[in-house]
């Protein structure tokens, strides 16, 4: 945890809106899909530190570009034997092969944006040549 990181029991729906800048119905949305699951105290919802945890997991594996389902895998695998070293290796895993995902559609971007240099300069050279420049 960083500095001014104060350690809770308990964190409020607005506590976790606000610290990783989301909002409250994106985080009801992550408890709907059974990622989280806060107490109830009433009407009112108490996420424990391991909630925290699993929300900060989750927006991370939604900013590397991973599928809600796989996310999923991932987190609750960490309470599933065989634990966090299992968790971990799936982790490796799925980062290798959104890895090679994201390298082979930059190359498709590279050889896309190669494609419309030569169009470009194809059209150019021909609208000179029509005495169009």
């Amino acid at each position: 945890m960083g500095r001014g990181t104060i350690v809770k029991e308990f964190y409020t729906i607005s506590d976790l809106a606000k610290e990783f800048d989301v909002t409250t119905r994106t985080i009801r949305f992550y408890e709907d899909q059974n990622l989280i699951s806060p107490l109830r105290e009433g009407t009112r919802r108490l996420f424990r530190a391991r909630d925290r945890t699993r929300l900060k997991l989750i927006l991370r594996g939604k900013r590397l570009g991973f599928t809600l389902a796989e996310i999923s895998e991932i987190v609750v695998m960490y309470d599933a034997a065989p634990g966090e070293v299992g968790q971990l290796r799936l982790l490796i895993s799925k980062i290798e092969s959104r890895r090679a995902q994201l390298q082979q559609q930059m190359q498709d971007i590279e050889a896309t944006l190669s494609d419309l240099s030569e169009v470009e300069n194809r059209c150019r050279d021909r609208l000179s040549a029509l005495g169009g420049a």
